[in-house]
């Protein structure tokens, strides 16, 4: 995972940990990067809607490398935690994980 020190906030943790703040597309965009229990962890939430495909991407691409695989995961309703309404999170495990073939990408 890569530090984008540019967009991190004052007060932030040392390394990868710690709060983010970006403007894309015009829109404010909240950012928490955390790396712990095996899991690299970018949450991305804005005061106004949900992020898109599109700025997601952008934001990826700040924390990882273009060629590097992250993922969203909808978990099981009973395992749902909601505690920001237009947030959405990317994970990846510091694992080798199994990615479909491209041809049913």
């Amino acid at each position: 995972m890569r530090i984008p020190e540019r967009y991190k906030l004052k007060g932030s943790l040392f390394e990868v940990n710690g709060s983010y703040s970006i403007t894309y597309n015009g829109v404010q965009f909240y950012i928490i990067a955390s790396d712990g229990l095996g899991w690299e962890h970018v949450s991305v939430s804005s005061e106004t809607r949900c992020p898109r495909w599109d700025e997601m991407c952008y934001i990826k691409n700040l924390f990882w490398d273009e060629d590097q695989t992250v993922i969203q995961y909808h978990p099981a309703k009973e395992d749902y935690v909601n505690y920001h309404k237009n947030c959405l999170h990317l994970w990846r495990p510091k694992i080798e994980f199994p990615i479909p073939p491209t041809c049913l990408i």
